[in-house]
């Protein structure tokens, strides 16, 4: 049996209780075994500055490592003023730079948004489409929008609601069909 696809995911937002982290969370342990989700932390990036880019701090060199590493990208994350949070922004960006040595080339993705508001986080997931268009990460076509993320998750932060699962295990395979039709041969 081949190993499974690694599936690097990015949260969105930093609060260590997050819907999105939750999520995250809850995705990874559903997950077929063909492929394993691990969460990347973003927090510790610098702020993107290419004056730094001819000597990159040590956790934007690891950071870029591991997203070259990955078979694939699953970003989940919330809307802050209609749009992508700050710190996905910027993790973007690092991950990107220098100009022609981007480690999300090619890399297979989706997008999972998250809100405790009723549109699921509509405006972020769309922006970061526009960039991973840029970046050249085939996004898997299906949108996933979660909304009312507050009623969806125990005090533990278990997924409690059946029809989110049953929508997430739907997506997970999409997702699955769609890094075997788009990512790099392995080797």
């Amino acid at each position: 049996m081949t190993s499974p696809r690694d599936v690097a995911v990015f949260v969105g937002s930093l609060r260590k209780e997050s819907f999105n982290r939750k999520m995250a969370k809850a995705i990874a342990a559903i997950a077929p075994a063909t492929l394993k989700l691990e969460i990347v932390e973003i927090g510790q990036l610098p702020l993107f500055n290419q004056d730094f880019e001819a000597s990159p701090a040590p956790e934007v060199i690891a950071f870029k490592e591991r997203v070259a590493r990955a078979d694939a990208v699953l970003f989940v994350t919330p809307e802050y003023n209609r749009g992508v949070p700050g710190v996905l922004k910027n993790a973007i960006d690092v991950a990107s730079r220098p100009y022609g040595k981007s480690a999300w080339n090619g890399k297979p993705g989706a997008v999972i948004s998250v809100s405790p508001g009723a549109i699921g986080a509509f405006g972020a997931n769309h922006q970061l489409r526009q960039s991973l268009v840029f970046l050249n990460v085939p996004a898997l076509p299906h949108e996933a929008y979660i909304g009312n993320a507050a009623k969806l998750f125990d005090d533990k932060g278990a997924l409690i609601n059946d029809d989110t699962r049953e929508f997430l295990n739907k997506f997970l395979q999409l997702f699955d069909k769609w890094i075997e039709r788009n990512a790099a041969p392995r080797g």
